[in-house]
């Protein structure tokens, strides 16, 4: 038997998981100025994990920036859509011509001043369910669920869970006033040494007692 661990977990493996490769850490795996990831936000895809830049955030050519907090769980075919995929709706056809070259270029100027919903912000511990889709400028809550298949087209707030196409606000998983005592806690800012104390605290506890383990982090 192996000898149990004395140290956090690595936030700067990209693999944590060992024998599941699968199982990726995005922070030190993204290389893109236009993405920020915090520590521990993971994404799970049993084909090609590494390739999420590529496969996962599409049509990102900025300067809109894609922000996704700590403690992110992001399941298998999770798609952000950014900025350029718009197209001109103002004129008779869709069809974005000078990108195709040629002469066609010389008219690059139509598709300057697009409509920019600016930067995608995804929260603190934010569960992203099988294959939903986020849409430009999006604001997604702390504590927020992600359905599977869900095509989030507006914010969502701290702690929503939404679902469906478009999604909507099923529920939220606390009523308004312990959502605000979370907040005040923010256990994904606390020092990791007290986050490794109280894992079963943050998974499983009261917010009576989270609230005690943050008192203790500033004794």
């Amino acid at each position: 038997m192996s000898p149990a661990p004395t140290a956090p977990a690595d936030p700067t493996a990209v693999h944590p998981m060992p024998g599941q490769p699968r199982v990726v850490q995005l922070k030190p795996l993204v290389t893109s100025e236009l993405i920020e990831v915090g520590a521990y936000s993971y994404y799970d895809d049993p084909d090609d994990a590494t390739a999420f830049e590529t496969r996962n955030v599409l049509y990102h050519y900025g300067p809109e920036k894609l922000v996704i907090g700590k403690f992110c769980a992001l399941g298998t075919g999770v798609r952000f859509l950014m900025n350029g995929a718009n197209h001109r709706m103002d004129g008779p056809s869709t069809f974005p011509f000078p990108t195709m070259g040629g002469s066609w270029a010389d008219h690059f100027d139509l598709l300057t001043g697009l409509p920019n919903r600016g930067d995608t912000v995804v929260g603190n511990d934010v569960w992203f369910g099988y294959g939903s889709m986020v849409l430009p400028g999006v604001r997604i809550g702390h504590g927020a669920v992600i359905g599977a298949g869900a095509v989030v087209v507006g914010d969502v707030p701290d702690y929503g869970i939404v679902g469906g196409n478009p999604a909507r606000l099923i529920r939220t998983r606390h009523d308004d006033e312990t959502v605000a005592r979370l907040l005040a806690v923010a256990w994904w800012d606390w020092p990791i040494e007290l986050i490794t104390r109280h894992i079963r605290t943050i998974m499983s506890g009261s917010v009576e007692a989270l609230e005690a383990a943050a008192q203790e982090g500033t004794s």
